[in-house]
Parts: structure tokens; sequence; C-alpha cells
């Protein structure tokens, strides 16, 4: 495709609407597009296999990323700093976007030899989410799964606090929780719901096998359902009764990763 640049200034322009919906929303374009926010984000997907469909850059922020847009071929679009800031969610996001399609992961990629999935059961504030993904690459997971009512991927604080981490690791949300227990079970997962009040310590938790993590919500905890079919385990606190979920899951990876190495 060759190379073009188109330039818009009406804020009323269908694809400038589409992305201010979008980014508002926090969910996919009505083409399935993911709408990317900042120079990091930026690059973090270049260096994914999400593909990238269109570059938005403000007049100034151009020419330092004029090379990037030529040499992928990328259809860019410069927009005015004002009409700019009415398409994002943040406040500064320095005049760099990207709309992109989100790689498709299959049940079969999260299948690492031995699995380490992360299980989001109901985790809806965005930042807690992008940041249990940020923790889950950090520390080895083979994948995460967001299930029904948690936050959606294409949220744009999740990304944000995700790090880029999302663009890396196979990723499936809004997952119904049968469909990811009727998986774990073909798979012989072990399963550790994380529980303020729960019977095994996570140090005692063997997660040397294929297992997932489930985390729950900071309200309800872990489901019922879930629970039901998995240990329950805690990480010992003083003096606070629990941990945030971010933090919590966090201390969890990081205990299944020294006992995988």
């Amino acid at each position: 495709m060759p190379f073009r640049i188109v330039e818009l200034s009406s804020a009323r322009n269908p694809l400038l609407q589409s992305i201010r919906l979008s980014a508002a929303r926090g969910r996919p374009t009505d083409d399935g597009l993911f709408v990317i926010e900042g120079p990091h984000l930026l690059q973090e997907i270049s260096r994914s296999t999400w593909q990238l469909e269109t570059l938005l850059f403000t007049h100034e922020a151009f020419p330092a990323w004029e090379a990037y847009a030529r040499e992928r071929r990328m259809e860019t679009v410069i927009v005015p700093a004002r009409t700019f800031s009415s398409l994002t969610a943040t406040e500064n996001t320095q005049g760099v976007m990207a709309l992109a399609h989100p790689r498709v992961w299959q049940w079969r990629d999260f299948h690492a030899d031995p699995a380490l999935v992360v299980v989001l059961d109901g985790v809806q504030d965005p930042g807690n989410a992008g940041t249990i993904i940020r923790s889950a690459e950090a520390f080895g997971a083979s994948g995460v799964v967001l299930l029904e009512h948690s936050a959606r991927l294409s949220n744009g604080k999740l990304m944000r606090a995700s790090a880029g981490s999302l663009f890396h690791l196979p990723v499936r949300d809004a997952v119904p929780p049968s469909e990811f227990v009727s998986r774990a079970r073909e798979s012989n997962w072990n399963l550790a719901a994380l529980d303020p009040s729960g019977d095994v310590a996570v140090s005692r938790f063997s997660f040397s096998g294929g297992c997932a993590l489930i985390v729950g919500s900071e309200g309800r905890g872990v489901s019922p359902d879930l629970r039901a079919c998995s240990s329950s385990v805690t990480i010992p606190t003083s003096r606070v009764e629990s941990l945030n979920a971010a933090t919590a899951c966090s201390i969890a990876l990081y205990e299944a990763s020294c006992q995988r190495r």
C-alpha cells in the first residue's frame, strides 16, 4: 500500500467521531479496531503481532514519526492539536495515536509447558486489570484470561496500565466462566483461587505443574463456582485484612516464578 498522508480538521469527520466514541467507551470501533494512545504503546505494539491499521498525529508530533510511518507504508492522518485532544481519553497523549486490529489468540496458545494462566474473575477496574497483565508478563505467565464482567482489553486505561504487555501475551477477554473451567479440566490445570481467608499459604501451593491463578474483584472475591473447583490460596499479612487485587496477584506470580525456576 502506498504511503499517504491525509489531513483532517473537522471534529465531525466520521473517522474522528468513531475514534472519539471508542476511546470514551473503552470499546473497539465498529470495525473492531482498538484505539492505541501515546508513543510508548505505539512502540510496544510495533514489536507485537497485532496489526496496525492507521496512524494519527498532530502537526507538531508528526515530524518525529514521519520516517516510522514511511518505513511501514502506513496510512497516516494529521489532525490539528485541538481536534486531536478531543479524541483522547487522556490529558496528554503527546499527539500520537493509532488504530490496530488485535491478535485473536486461541486456547492452544495458552498451553506452555507447563502452563501458568492468570484468570481475572470480575476484576472491573481497568487499572488493576492492566497491572495484572503487566505482572503476568514480568513473571513468566503463559497467558491471561479475563472472564465475563471483567474489564475489557480495549479500555484505554487498561492498555496504559499494562505498559504494552497486553500486546505480547496471549490474552482473551469476555470469556464465560464455564468455558474456562472446561478448558482447564481438559488441560489438567490445578486451579488456585486467591482468597484473604484461604486455606493454603501461597508459598505452600505448588505452581510447578500446569496451573491457573484466579483473582477476583476486591468487593466479592472469586465467584463461588470457581472457588468450588479450586484450592483456596492466601497471602499472609499483618495489620491489614486484604491486599489490592493487582498487588496480591503480583505477589502470587512472583512466588510462582520462584518455584518454576
